[in-house]
């Protein structure tokens, strides 16, 4: 499965319709693909790469997976229809799209063979200066939620030291707000906020002069902002988790070498033929998890109780040459594995300090041995060859985890205030901070 390490882009040079750019983004195990004749901004594909499945999960749900994409087909295209016109990004504001193709619902997939869900009004954001937001929005209650998330990006040695670090951030909304509310967010510490971009609801310009976010929102779920962090504020950042794995490998020849030996050396066979040399060879793999007290994450005031990590799970690539596995051992979760793939998923849950996780399995693998050749003389004077068989061993894979921790902050970036004009209800306003994981990965022994 190497779908996840292609670049995302490519040029094909000399095809039949001359030099071709395939630019793609992999979501929810689907390959968006886009074929540029001509030389062309590739962050503008991506970017429309990633709003179409954005707009697929926003209409189908999450995940926008392969079957999502069979079930609603006919829906699929009349949303590339709407958003591409002649090649270029067209409509791709959600309730726009909403306004002209009405999202599937049981009765509609009923019905679909007699009516149809295209509208045939224009929608009227089309018209106005404001294309994200519908006209006429009205609501009995109502409410705003920012939920300001935290990516960390980082690889872990085997003894726990950060190799390296990113933190990402971004500002998810979720707008039930009637009429045209004109919102204006502060920050408590503006400066912490380093290459922004934002929605187009967004005024730039106030934002470069006061540090302020002045817009009228979008209708339903969107996002606000993305943001990084500077690197004087992740330099020591420490990770809220632990995990300690150790892989060892022996061979399951009678006649080879009993034991495990150390991951750094390979495993040397004398044999007398090929038939003597072990065709398999054995690997044990414990593994240790918990939470750690050393968190260099900043909480917020309402948090309250011990630090409690959520969703968190380990994802173990078995070597590639793995022939199977005598079953897993763990204290606490579950584990799924997949055999096509040769990956183990160890789904841990919730956990706090006083929980400590571990996992043992057994696997076999399949080798491949190398002969190599020493003379040396005997008390005779003649010369004697021996024969030994080289048996590689795999490499340790790194671990990938992802965890969860609500209420809590790599950056420590908070709201200040969030004030609302133009209208005269006062809405219910909600604002927490989350950090999770990225591409978080830990070397191995």
């Amino acid at each position: 499965h190497h779908y996840d390490s292609v670049p995302p882009v490519m040029e094909v040079p000399e095809s039949d319709q001359g030099t071709l750019y395939l630019i793609s983004i992999l979501r929810d195990g689907l390959s968006y693909l886009a074929v540029c004749p001509a030389e062309v901004s590739p962050l503008l594909v991506l970017e429309f790469l990633h709003r179409v499945h954005n707009i697929f999960m926003d209409y189908f749900g999450s995940p926008a997976d392969e079957s999502a994409i069979k079930d609603n087909f006919s829906t699929v295209y009349q949303l590339l229809e709407e958003m591409v016109d002649y090649g270029w990004p067209l409509t791709t504001e959600p309730n726009a799209l909403k306004a002209m193709i009405r999202p599937p619902t049981v009765m509609s997939k009923l019905l679909q063979t007699t009516s149809t869900i295209v509208s045939e009004e224009l929608p009227s954001g089309t018209v106005s200066n404001m294309p994200w937001r519908a006209a006429g929005v009205h609501y009995s209650q109502n409410e705003i939620y920012m939920d300001i998330m935290e990516e960390v990006d980082a690889i872990v040695s085997s003894t726990g030291a950060i190799v390296s670090s990113d933190v990402s951030g971004s500002i998810q909304c979720q707008s039930h707000l009637s009429g045209i509310p004109d919102l204006l967010l502060t920050f408590k510490e503006p400066e912490l906020i380093d290459d922004c971009s934002f929605h187009p609801c967004v005024r730039y310009s106030l934002f470069e002069k006061d540090q302020v976010v002045s817009f009228v929102p979008p209708d339903g779920n969107f996002e606000l902002m993305r943001y990084r962090i500077r690197p004087e504020q992740n330099r020591h950042f420490s990770p809220p988790l632990y995990c300690h794995s150790q892989w060892s490998f022996s061979s399951s020849s009678a006649s080879g070498s009993s034991g495990a030996n150390n991951s750094n050396s390979n495993i040397k066979l004398a044999s007398d033929s090929d038939e003597n040399a072990p065709k398999t060879m054995s690997g044990r793999i414990v593994l240790n998890c918990g939470v750690t007290t050393l968190s260099s994450l900043i909480f917020s005031a309402s948090r309250k109780g011990p630090l409690q990590v959520e969703e968190v799970a380990i994802t173990i690539p078995f070597p590639k040459q793995t022939r199977s596995t005598k079953g897993f051992q763990v204290s606490m979760g579950n584990v799924i594995f997949d055999e096509a793939g040769k990956v183990a998923r160890w789904n841990l849950g919730k956990m706090d300090a006083s929980k400590k996780a571990s996992l043992t399995c057994n696997f076999t693998i399949a080798t491949n041995t190398t002969k190599s050749s020493s003379t040396g003389s005997s008390s005779r004077g003649d010369d004697k060859t021996a024969t030994t068989s080289e048996v590689e061993r795999p490499s340790p894979p790194n671990l990938s985890l992802s965890w969860k921790v609500p209420l809590a902050s790599v950056s420590g970036l908070s709201v200040s205030g969030l004030s609302i004009r133009g209208e005269n209800y006062r809405p219910y306003k909600g604002v927490r901070n989350i950090t999770k994981s990225g591409v978080f990965q830990v070397r191995c022994n």
